[in-house]
């Protein structure tokens, strides 16, 4: 479902993100580790199509996110570190927004219906988005893609500055997400929630994935100390 090919992409002649390959097939959630400058947030801006790369490919669907933008967007949605939501809107209005922005009109009852399945309480559906928490507005990105019919979900950085129960809650939907065959692709500082969430890790260093691992293969005690080693490598 999401495919990176000897994906690379060079800033002032300087490698990001060297060489990159991997797959993420339908209802997998691969979590990519890494300090900050790994190349993380510049795979997924590749993807998003926010970057061109200078060689490789980043497939979504089988489509080139380089060739075909449009139909790649339609396929996928976007959780960043902040969700980025129009405050002055509700959020449900929101969520109608982004909808018909990915080709998809529903009903307001439709549409409360999905935020309803993400998890927002029905009080917050008609309230401004200003006045949400963080994990109030995952919910509302949670209930965007489930409104696109999102077949990949890309996510930077989604647990940071969540409490331990926002970031339960947020594990939970995410497993909803896989069951529906998403393929979720995690960039993650956090350990934790990586072995916890995901299927595969892998462990990015100066823009090469330098580690790939099953999670249910190793404890959270191994991945620190194996992520630690990476790092000092």
């Amino acid at each position: 479902m999401l495919t990176i090919d000897h994906l690379t992409k060079r800033f002032n002649g300087n490698p990001a993100v060297d060489s990159l390959s991997f797959k993420i097939a339908p209802g997998e959630l691969f979590a990519l580790l890494g300090p900050n400058g790994a190349g993380k947030t510049t795979t997924i801006n590749c993807l998003l199509g926010f970057l061109k790369p200078d060689s490789g490919r980043a497939l979504i669907a089988g489509l080139d996110v380089a060739t075909e933008p449009l139909e790649t967007k339609r396929r996928l949605a976007y959780i960043p570190e902040q969700v980025n939501l129009y405050g002055h809107f509700s959020g449900v209005e929101n969520l109608a927004y982004f909808a018909e922005l990915g080709g998809h009109r529903y009903s307001d009852d439709e549409l409360r219906a999905f935020l309803d399945e993400a998890g927002l309480q029905r009080e917050a559906h008609d309230r401004r988005v200003s006045g949400y928490s963080k994990g109030m507005r995952q919910k509302v990105g949670i209930a965007i893609a489930l409104a696109k019919k999102a077949k990949v979900l890309l996510l930077d950085e989604p647990t940071s500055g969540l409490d331990p129960s926002a970031s339960h809650e947020f594990s939970r939907l995410l497993g909803q997400l896989r069951a529906r065959g998403v393929a979720i692709l995690m960039a993650t500082h956090d350990l934790f929630r990586a072995k916890e969430d995901a299927t595969r890790v892998g462990i990015m260093r100066r823009g090469k994935l330098v580690r790939e691992l099953t999670a249910a293969e190793i404890s959270h005690t191994d991945l620190e100390k194996l992520y630690l080693e990476t790092m000092r490598a």
